[in-house]
């Protein structure tokens, strides 16, 4: 980062050297054609043309050098389009091997018999049919069947609502393609351009989470005194190449190109951002104490930061069937990265100067780890599965059964 932040520094002086030149001949420029008119008026022909002459080589140096100039101005953004957001001082060195468990919650369930994996129960459930999934589209793609699918939306269904009724974020439901400029706005171009799914006809981008359209609701904006904070939940289909992860956790729905999310959004003021960020993890831990999930939060070391993240902590869920810690929940401050990048500003008061705006967003919560989790710990005995109360409310049954 330092060579390309070097790199950028040299570049911008180069710039200012070329505006300061260019400036300076558009200025000449200006002070001596009107005297080719008043040359020509004393019939002065001859010193006419030789400034004519001058004059026409005056803008082909002015013109080399724009384009110069031009070119120079793209660089400089190229770069900065590449250059990472820079941490907060709380943010651990180090790489995924330094995060930091913050707390825990709920307590390991003791089985009376082997639990298995995922896949396993839900094979034998007919709720999840991966080989039909993987010949209509290929693999990581998921088919769910039946309950598999109504447990499925009512999770959705339950976080929604959660988080609207109980948590006070605005429902939105956004566009799932996005344009070249949103996924600039929010840091996933040029930086995870390998993993994002993308329709050429149309220049179009399959969303890979809804962070990228709720970000850019307001892009562009300047928001009123008093706007702030704003808060947005969206549930969208999630699209990912997953470029760097071939041959990683193939088993089962643990890594899949297509899953559904429901995310968190928001907007707020520079002082208060720090103390949204735990309030938004808090909404995201909400729904697994909900579900009675154990889990566990990560504040995530400078290493395993994510590109535009100025602070993240991460949310896993304990999953029995498969013994690991799943991540369900990334919940991230951006500081005014994003905003700076999205030209997303407030004015703090009337006829005061305009700041940009801090964002946040975490995932409240990603599935379909959380419905690993859901199927893994409460699993019988007899193969069928529990469901938590809370969600057989929305799924209508209180168990899965063959």
């Amino acid at each position: 980062m330092l060579a390309a932040v070097d790199a950028v520094v040299a570049l911008d002086e180069r710039r200012r050297a070329l505006i300061v030149e260019v400036d300076g001949l558009r200025a000449q420029r200006n002070e001596e054609s009107p005297r080719v008119g008043r040359l020509k008026q004393q019939g002065r022909d001859a010193e006419a043309d030789a400034l004519i002459a001058q004059m026409r080589a005056l803008v082909d140096r002015m013109v080399a050098l724009e384009a110069e100039l031009g070119q120079v101005e793209e660089e400089v953004r190229a770069l900065l389009l590449n250059i990472p957001n820079l941490p907060e001082p709380e943010v651990p060195g180090g790489g995924e091997e330094s995060n930091v468990v913050v707390r825990e919650w709920g307590e390991e369930r003791g089985f009376d018999f082997q639990p298995r994996p995922h896949w396993e129960v839900g094979e034998e459930l007919v709720i999840l049919d991966l080989p039909r999934g993987t010949r209509i589209t290929g693999c990581g793609f998921p088919l769910y069947m039946g309950l598999g699918a109504r447990v499925e939306r009512a999770l959705i269904n339950l976080m929604l609502d959660m988080h609207v009724r109980e948590h006070g974020y605005i429902e939105v439901s956004p566009p799932f393609l996005v344009n070249e400029s949103s996924a600039l706005g929010t840091g996933h171009l040029p930086k995870y351009a390998e993993d994002m799914y993308f329709v050429n006809e149309d220049r179009l981008y399959l969303v890979p989470t809804a962070e990228v359209p709720v970000t850019n609701i307001h892009a562009g904006e300047l928001l009123d005194p008093g706007a702030l904070p704003k808060r947005y939940v969206a549930y969208t289909p999630c699209f990912r190449r997953e470029a760097g992860a071939h041959g990683r956790d193939t088993r089962g729905i643990l890594r899949v190109h297509q899953f559904d999310k429901v995310e968190l959004m928001r907007f707020e003021r520079a002082e208060a951002s720090r103390a949204a960020l735990a309030e938004l993890t808090g909404h995201a831990e909400a729904v697994l104490r909900r579900l009675g999930l154990r889990y566990r939060v990560l504040l995530l070391a400078g290493g395993d930061l994510g590109f535009a993240n100025a602070q993240t902590f991460d949310l896993e869920v304990w999953a029995p069937g498969v013994q690991r810690w799943l991540e369900v929940s990334s919940c991230s401050l951006y500081n005014d990265y994003q905003a700076r990048r999205a030209n997303i500003r407030y004015r703090p008061m009337l006829g005061a100067k305009p700041e940009f705006v801090h964002t946040l967003n975490g995932s409240g919560l990603g599935l379909p780890r959380t419905l690993i989790a859901v199927l893994e710990t409460c699993q019988q005995a007899d193969g069928s599965i529990a469901l938590p109360e809370a969600l057989a409310q929305y799924a209508g049954t209180d168990r899965i059964t063959r």
